[in-house]
């Protein structure tokens, strides 16, 4: 009996610690409720560290101004490289000409700047800066055969289309700065028909409508369409190439044995609005310099006289601005001592001069009156003011160019509406491109050759040349 009573109180010992193993720990309980529950706000930071906030990346140097103009436009280099024997023709021209380019340089220095402040605020490749080394070697009284001018070498047509005022006193296309933002202009208008600066260049040069059909033309035979692919004459064929070994040399000189002279980085002359008409050597003058070097700055007056209007400016080294201004306040004797006469019909040369206290021969001298540009009614001339007289000084139209006849048989051809003309005249036959404006007589008797096909006659229409 003993042994099954101590038996029993085994069995109910060990249903206790079975019953107490199922009942939970109040620890683990709380900890499991409090796992199953969300997480206050604050939970995080008790029970785990917030993950670390990056630190901020170090700031960015800004980057130092370029030290003088050609960094610059180094820094701004956008066009495609081109290799070919073309390019390095004109490297090889360029670089065997040291004097030469040290010219072009030295001119352009006075502008650069400026340019450059442009075709970067117009976002375009700054080779565009380079491109009157091509059109004019910098020189901005530049003029052609085909009576283009300035440093941008517009001619009188197109001059006039880009806003470019001219007459008998003042041509915009010599003026540096009305002619940059005409150039600029023309050229936006030109990379946005084509999408292709390549394409652009060649259009400034030989003609929007040229380039346009050259194009159609290799589209319609299915070949390539670009630059390199056209069919175009051998000026505009040199005409990027030409650009292209520029930019090549200005990129690395000393591998073309250029001495490239520094140009500063920062503005070189100042515009000054001109209230008062003005003689061009007495404002040389009042500003302190060599009046070549006025005129060089100030290329679009034509006259000895600066016709001021609303709009009239001239350009003065920043040095020599303050200079002037004090001059001009402080004197009080006339500013003009040249106006302009109108010949009337019937009027000799002699009596003109006499009343003006002229010989014939200075009159003619001052007027450029030759066997050419005779002395005719209506002629306007430039003649000395009278003591105690008002100054002439009339808004005159520009001279009128005469062009040469084969250009002016392609703008007849190509005058919308107008009926084509497909032939030369009998005088004139076109001998060479009409991109360079050339007329060859034809003898007497001999047939007169038939003209370059339309394609190629109208280049002498499109070009601003």
């Amino acid at each position: 009996m003993k042994h099954i009573a101590a038996r029993c109180a085994l069995l109910t010992l060990i249903t206790l610690a079975a019953a107490c193993a199922q009942l939970p720990d109040e620890n683990q309980g709380t900890l499991d409720s409090a796992a199953a529950q969300p997480l206050p706000a604050e939970a995080p930071a008790t029970i785990a560290a917030a993950p670390e906030t990056p630190a901020s990346p170090p700031p960015v140097a800004a980057r130092p101004a370029p030290r003088d103009v050609w960094e610059r436009i180094r820094n701004g280099y956008a066009m495609q490289p081109m290799d070919n024997e073309l390019v390095r023709h004109w490297e090889n021209f360029y670089s065997s000409k040291p004097e030469y380019f040290a010219r072009m340089v030295d001119r352009g220095s006075h502008y650069l700047f400026h340019i450059i402040e442009e075709v970067e605020r117009r976002k375009m490749p700054s080779e565009i800066a380079l491109l009157p080394m091509i059109e004019s070697a910098y020189n901005p009284q530049a003029y052609s055969k085909s009576h283009a001018s300035g440093l941008w070498q517009f001619i009188p047509s197109t001059g006039k289309h880009y806003g470019l005022r001219q007459n008998w006193w003042y041509d915009g296309r010599r003026d540096v700065i009305a002619a940059t933002g005409a150039a600029l202009d023309y050229l936006e208008k030109l990379h946005a028909m084509f999408n292709d600066w390549e394409l652009a260049l060649a259009s400034y040069n030989w003609g929007e409508g040229a380039v346009s059909r050259a194009v159609a033309r290799n589209q319609a035979r299915g070949l390539p369409a670009d630059y390199a692919s056209l069919t175009m004459p051998a000026e505009t064929r040199n005409y990027l190439p030409k650009l292209i070994a520029v930019k090549n040399i200005i990129a690395d000189p000393s591998r073309f044995g250029i001495q490239l002279a520094s140009i500063p980085n920062e503005p070189y002359f100042e515009v000054v609005k001109v209230r008062q008409h003005i003689d061009i050597k007495l404002a040389a003058r009042f500003a302190g310099m060599p009046l070549d070097e006025f005129r060089f700055l100030n290329p679009a007056h034509n006259k000895p006289v600066i016709k001021a209007d609303s709009s009239e400016t001239i350009v003065l080294p920043r040095d020599r601005v303050s200079l002037f201004m004090a001059n001009l306040e402080n004197h009080d004797q006339p500013l003009v001592s040249w106006q302009a006469h109108t010949v009337k019909k019937g009027e000799k040369p002699e009596k003109i001069a006499a009343s003006y206290g002229m010989s014939v021969a200075e009159l003619k001298q001052v007027n450029n009156i030759t066997a050419q540009n005779k002395f005719r009614a209506g002629l306007p001339l430039l003649v000395p003011v009278k003591a105690g007289d008002t100054p002439n000084l009339p808004d005159l139209p520009a001279t009128p160019v005469s062009l040469p006849k084969a250009y002016k048989t392609a703008r007849k051809a190509h005058v919308p509406g107008a009926k084509p003309v497909k032939h030369a005249t009998k005088k004139t036959a076109v001998k060479r491109s009409p991109a360079k404006r050339a007329t060859t007589p034809v003898k007497a008797g001999a047939k007169a050759k038939p003209a370059k096909p339309a394609a190629k006659t109208v280049v002498a229409t499109q070009s601003r040349r």
